[in-house]
């Protein structure tokens, strides 16, 4: 395995670091001191209890401008876009972009949940790009639903071509949250889109959680029938996503927040699913899978054995001490955000 990134203080055999700083604000995202070192396998990292939470975001914190992507088939959908370098000159921000980062979220959250993460690629110097899924977030129109797979995967390789367009950068690093993760693997299945890295955030890839088989034959009866039908998402509770209070309270009051997506959209999920078994055969690209340790909705051992067997040329596991499946919403101390800025900043932006 490539390098990872410890703390301060080494920690004893099974790979835990802790660092010695104090907690700070998790909307702060000030790099840790901590040092560079070979792994071979797993690193965990123990976290610390929050100091800030959604209600007290860090005044440092860079604001996304709220912009409208128009898709071919005229929806159009609401994304957030951080320029790069932080300048009162938008345009200048772009010309001195260090690369691009399109930004994936979840089957039931959306950009608001990963302005913490979008932000610090920012200040790092990224322009990022981080869209609502239609349906989803900020987008009212045709809530829950999509198509196909196929429209999915081409409303993904448009936020591309704008990404592109607006920073300039010729290949683009990808990050894909949860379900976010299994659109962002699929982005690899035509070369022509130029996916420079891919950075898997507790990917969707292998869940544990499922709808019951007889919920199953009436999702198959309604994307033939009502193909709208709305089923409930079954990773409702917020508890499944973290444990920290700030972020709990957070998750209960989020009008945002996707319950429900129709038959045809699970039905688009279930055929996205066949490009992991079938990853192996694509050349692929420099890979991180971030992982949490509490994780009670993905499969992380069987992850985790997916991404050793890919013969991709560059592959970084870390998982997190203590943590839940948002690792976005992890307490300070907890280094997640710092690691991913981190870990695209050392791949080359070219695909």
């Amino acid at each position: 395995m490539p390098v990872v990134r410890g703390g301060d203080k080494q920690g004893d055999d099974d790979g835990i670091a802790e660092s010695g700083d104090p907690p700070r604000g998790m909307w702060v995202g000030t790099p840790s001191r901590g040092s560079l070192r070979e792994d071979t396998g797993r690193r965990t990292y123990r976290c610390r209890p929050a100091a800030y939470g959604p209600e007290r975001p860090h005044p440092t914190m860079q604001a996304p401008e709220f912009i409208l992507l128009r898709h071919s088939d005229g929806y159009s959908a609401a994304a957030r876009w951080w320029p790069g370098t932080a300048t009162r000159d938008p345009e200048a921000a772009v010309r001195n972009a260090r690369g691009a980062v399109l930004y994936l979220h979840g089957i039931q959250s959306h950009g608001e949940w990963f302005e913490t993460s979008g932000s610090r690629l920012a200040e790092a110097g990224f322009a990022v790009l981080m869209p609502d899924r239609r349906g989803s977030g900020r987008n009212e129109r045709d809530r829950g639903h999509a198509k196909s797979a196929g429209r999915l995967l081409k409303d993904a390789a448009e936020w591309m071509d704008e990404l592109r367009r607006r920073s300039g950068c010729d290949g683009v690093h990808v990050v894909g949250v949860s379900w976010g993760g299994k659109l962002a693997l699929n982005l690899l299945r035509e070369g022509r889109l130029p996916v420079a890295s891919l950075a898997l955030v507790a990917p969707g890839l292998f869940p544990i959680v499922d709808i019951p088989t007889a919920e199953k034959l009436r999702v198959g009866w309604s994307a033939l029938a009502n193909p709208r039908h709305l089923f409930d998402i079954p990773i409702n509770e917020p508890e499944m996503f973290t444990a920290t209070p700030q972020w709990l309270a957070y998750l209960r009051h989020d009008p945002l927040r996707l319950r429900q997506v129709t038959a045809s959209f699970l039905l688009a999920s279930r055929r996205l699913d066949r490009f992991t078994r079938a990853a192996h055969r694509h050349p692929g690209v420099p890979v991180a899978l971030f992982l949490a340790e509490h994780d009670r909705i993905i499969d992380n051992e069987r992850t985790r054995r997916w991404l050793r067997a890919l013969p991709w040329p560059s592959r970084r596991i870390v998982e997190y001490r203590n943590a839940h499946h948002t690792l976005e919403f992890e307490p300070p101390g907890c280094t997640f955000v710092d690691d991913l800025v981190s870990w695209i900043g050392t791949q080359k932006c070219n695909a």
